[in-house]
């Protein structure tokens, strides 16, 4: 696929502002600037005490849908977002809306970590999802499996679904489903020297439109190792359909090199 970018472009800076109102409630607001002017990337309250161990966002969030859409650009282990999330889960901005979103830690067996996560939101999201009514809200489910297989390693599982009206009318309907795994290794001694990252996502959409529904599949596959405290390399395979044309098929791979002037910094280079 082609994705034309500039030769040379500011594409984003990013500023938060995150406050402690109370013991009960936090603030988070991050503010995005860009040639094409200034916009809100996030913001929203969290409401920590809430009865029954639940905690609650209200405001304009990125949704808990697989681990890329939750990242902010200068978070991401690359350059640029896997083809499935450009895709399939409508680019850069993702599924990022106006709603609520409430989450609650679960009772697991053994020494599993479960968390799981349900989302409303107004309806609109770039071209994925699009509310011609007032009651064409748009839903995010997700269920996170963590667990620690030693000091310095540890999983985690995902699993989404997303569900929202897209631009074809009022009735047609587009279905996200989602599972995503990381390994991290990370030895306590010498984090900032030595690290291994592994992440797998892969998405399932189907997209009502005419004169029938569009089936589609994607997924990336990630690995990430720092080779001293300095320099970490890295690389990535991309393969995904395409949500409006499911016989259409995307297939990259990148290479990644990062160098790390402090361990608040980076510079990174990748070839794709």
């Amino acid at each position: 696929t082609e994705r034309p970018v500039p030769v040379l472009e500011m594409h984003e800076t990013e500023v938060g502002f995150q406050a402690i109102i109370d013991p009960y409630a936090r603030a988070d607001v991050f503010l995005s600037f860009g040639q094409e002017g200034v916009g809100l990337e996030e913001g929203y309250l969290t409401f920590t005490s809430l009865p029954g161990g639940f905690i609650t966002k209200v405001g304009k969030m990125r949704a808990a849908f697989g681990r890329v859409n939750t990242l902010h650009n200068h978070t991401l282990p690359w350059t640029d977002r896997p083809l499935v999330t450009e895709n399939l889960v409508a680019g850069e901005e993702g599924i990022s809306d106006v709603g609520i979103s409430i989450n609650r830690i679960l009772p697991s067996p053994g020494d599993w970590f479960l968390e799981a996560t349900g989302q409303v939101f107004q309806g609109n999201s770039q071209d994925l999802f699009q509310a011609e009514r007032r009651r064409d809200v748009s839903v995010v489910g997700h269920l996170r499996a963590y667990r620690d297989l030693s000091d310095s390693t540890n999983v985690d599982f995902g699993f989404s679904y997303a569900r929202g009206h897209n631009d074809v009318g009022p009735d047609f309907l587009t279905n996200l489903y989602g599972m995503d795994a990381t390994f991290r290794w990370k030895p306590l001694r010498r984090a900032i020297y030595h690290s291994f990252l592994a992440t797998t996502e892969l998405i399932w959409s189907r997209r009502d439109q005419m004169p029938a529904a569009q089936r589609a599949f994607g997924f990336f596959t990630s690995a990430d190792y720092r080779l001293n405290r300095r320099w970490s390399i890295g690389g990535r395979f991309d393969r995904s359909g395409r949500a409006q044309a499911a016989d259409m098929t995307d297939t990259g791979f990148s290479a990644v090199l990062t160098y790390w002037p402090s361990e608040f910094s980076q510079i990174r280079g990748q070839y794709r």
